[in-house]
């Protein structure tokens, strides 16, 4: 029988408890094979009973994780409680089970408090690993997989924290400044800043991943980026969290003040992206963020560069403000080293576009190398490049034909595709739909607005699905459409530019207003 307890020792021996915020895969993945080693099971061919797979979580989800933590996955009730609830898809049963463990072992508790864990997050995390590797075993017994979702975060961000870190890499730096600056402050705001596609927004999802805190992603595309939107969930989220009473009406300086006064010496941080794509009326603050903060209350921002006019965040003098620009050139550096090993990381993980440098004879540090300098440090530019060149995409160009820098790549992408051509104008109407309706849209309500087949716009978006963001609506079963990054979207306002897009956009407009017209009458 396997003893949780010995799997716990071997992983304090080679993952005691990090000191960093932020530890890189490759060394957690490191950890893991000596751990397995040590303890003599095979990392890729998991015995299917629940005492070895749970044993195997514990050795995936426990490296650098505090030894807390570990002592609680490590007691066999904790197991049962877990396995029970996992039967049930009931993880709830799961938490409220544990929370009456805990309260019962004094030690355990005071361990739990002192290292300040959040055991909500930890519960979730435990259950997800458990799920993966349940799955690798490709029993039966673990099916069906439940929804192990215990609300950390919101459940509408968590894809998207999932596509955003799930080949992150580098930005040590910027970590490393803002923890600087959280630690040595007693609140404040600090700011990522930089340009499209330069990874902000992994930036927020990485920091969200490693201490669970509460967030808002704003994506004008969906049209999930209004004040009265962000105060609703990050209320409920702060309300949930610290069990707030009488909050549900509350405003955002009062219930930050609320929170501010269950943290008992702890920080609360609040991740909020892409605060310039924020739609809001008047002048006031962006999402109307305080000018003063509750002591032991932070905001990490991101937001592309702005001008005084379009900043928008005034604050008192009591509150410390920083700000990290990727743009400057302090950082450039830097950021081409963390392009450089995202690229080395994608090539790791992709043969066949470690095949397509082969048959060109090219040198996977040239690549590398040539590669970073051609994304202009642009990770956005990555992400769409690195599986295309793997997809074959640019089996009829070398290295040095590829696009520069990402609007080169929008460019050079739209010609590929022939949106230019007459023939495809429309193909053209369908994608400008989607750019002037501004926020998410059915197939169907695109295929009334142009008269055409709900088949033919289908097959067109699926033409551009690295582009389209396709979302299925809960309520209703349809499907909804909208652009996947502001850059392209801007890259698509460029095109009316041109004398044939100023007509094609004038087309779509009047079809878009005789629809609206007829669904009037």
């Amino acid at each position: 029988m396997i003893e949780f307890a010995a799997i716990t020792k071997v992983i304090s021996k080679y993952a005691p408890q990090a000191g960093q915020l932020i530890i890189k895969q490759a060394h957690k993945n490191e950890a893991v094979i000596k751990i397995l080693q040590e303890l003599k099971l095979n990392p890729t061919q998991i015995p299917d009973d629940v005492d070895t797979v749970y044993g195997y979580t514990l050795v995936k989800y426990g490296v650098f994780k505090p030894q807390a933590i570990l002592n609680l996955f490590r007691e066999k009730l904790i197991k049962d409680y877990f396995w029970d609830a996992y039967s049930n898809n009931a993880p709830w049963q799961f938490v409220e089970n544990t929370k009456k463990f805990i309260n019962q072992n004094s030690e355990l508790k005071t361990q739990i408090v002192n290292a300040r864990i959040n055991l909500l997050a930890e519960l979730e995390e435990f259950g997800e690993v458990f799920i993966a590797v349940a799955k690798q075993t490709k029993a039966s017994k673990y099916q069906p997989y439940p929804d192990w979702n215990l609300d950390v975060y919101p459940k509408e961000f968590k894809a998207l924290i999932f596509e955003k870190t799930r080949l992150f890499c580098g930005r040590d730096f910027v970590f490393q400044a803002i923890k600087t600056f959280f630690s040595t402050q007693p609140k404040g705001y600090f700011t990522v800043i930089g340009d499209a596609g330069m990874g902000k927004s992994a930036i927020a999802a990485k920091y969200i991943s490693a201490i669970k805190c509460p967030c808002y992603f704003n994506v004008f595309a969906e049209g999930r980026n209004k004040p009265e939107q962000f105060l609703a969930n990050i209320r409920q989220q702060l309300i949930k969290r610290y069990s707030l009473q009488n909050a549900d009406n509350a405003d955002l300086r009062t219930v930050l003040q609320k929170a501010s006064e269950e943290l008992n010496g702890q920080k609360l941080v609040i991740v909020v992206d892409a605060l310039d794509e924020v739609q809001q009326e008047g002048n006031s603050n962006l999402l109307d963020l305080p000018q003063n903060l509750p002591d032991g209350v932070y905001f990490l921002l991101t937001r592309r560069p702005y001008n005084q006019e379009t900043k928008r965040l005034t604050v008192s003098p009591e509150t410390p403000v920083k700000e990290l620009d990727l743009t400057k050139g302090d950082y450039t550096a830097l950021s081409q080293e963390d392009v450089k090993e995202y690229i080395h990381l994608s090539l790791n993980n992709d043969s066949k576009l470690k095949n397509w440098i082969k048959e060109r004879n090219i040198y996977e540090n040239n690549f590398t190398q040539e590669l970073a300098v051609k994304s202009e440090n642009n990770f956005m530019y990555l992400r769409y490049v690195l599986p295309e060149i793997s997809e074959g995409k640019y089996n009829d160009l070398n290295l040095n034909g590829l696009p520069q820098g990402l609007q080169d790549y929008y460019t050079t992408h739209w010609h590929r595709m022939g949106m230019d051509n007459e023939s495809h104008e429309k193909k053209v109407k369908i994608i400008y739909i989607l750019v002037e309706r501004g926020e998410p849209i059915s197939s169907i309500m695109i295929a009334d607005i142009l008269d055409e087949d709900e088949y033919e716009v289908k097959s067109v978006l699926n033409d551009w699905i690295e582009y389209v963001t396709p979302k299925v609506n809960t309520e209703k079963p349809k499907i909804y459409y909208s652009i996947y990054h502001r850059s392209f979207l801007e890259f698509l306002k460029g095109q009316d530019k041109l004398d044939r897009g100023r007509k094609l956009f004038r087309e779509v407009n009047q079809s878009m207003a005789d629809y609206m017209l007829r669904e009037m009458e």
